[in-house]
């Protein structure tokens, strides 16, 4: 919907796609669908959901035994986005390194959006 030909619309690491791969595998769904959605202190989060049949809009990226979809509304929020797996003494997730982010929450949970993003 937003891409650029022969760009993929996100991108996955190593260790995110294999984290993606296993969810799915475990769970006997075929993607994980993302998106981004109105709330948290800097008013957006992500959101990540698995499915099993996708929407025929949404932007799908397989990677390495993973699939990915992006939601209709999102597709213009998480283009170029790469998404990471990381793994600390006090956390492991999902990390989205995402050049459309202008401002985020101290904890990184909420994100905020350059305002002409998404006005035509």
């Amino acid at each position: 919907m937003f891409g650029i030909p022969g760009k993929q619309a996100v991108t996955m690491t190593p260790r995110a796609a294999a984290q993606i791969a296993r969810l799915m595998e475990k769970g006997g769904h075929s993607g994980l669908r993302i998106g981004v959605k109105k709330g948290g202190c800097a008013g957006m989060e992500y959101t990540m959901d698995y499915v099993d049949q996708a929407d025929p809009h949404d932007e799908v990226v397989e990677q390495d035994g993973a699939r990915v979809l992006i939601a209709p509304m999102a597709q213009m929020f998480l283009f170029g986005t790469e998404i990471d797996y990381e793994v600390s003494l006090l956390e492991a997730g999902f990390k989205f390194k995402n050049p459309n982010v202008v401002d985020a929450c101290g904890c990184g949970e909420s994100i905020k959006f350059d305002e002409s993003l998404g006005k035509a």
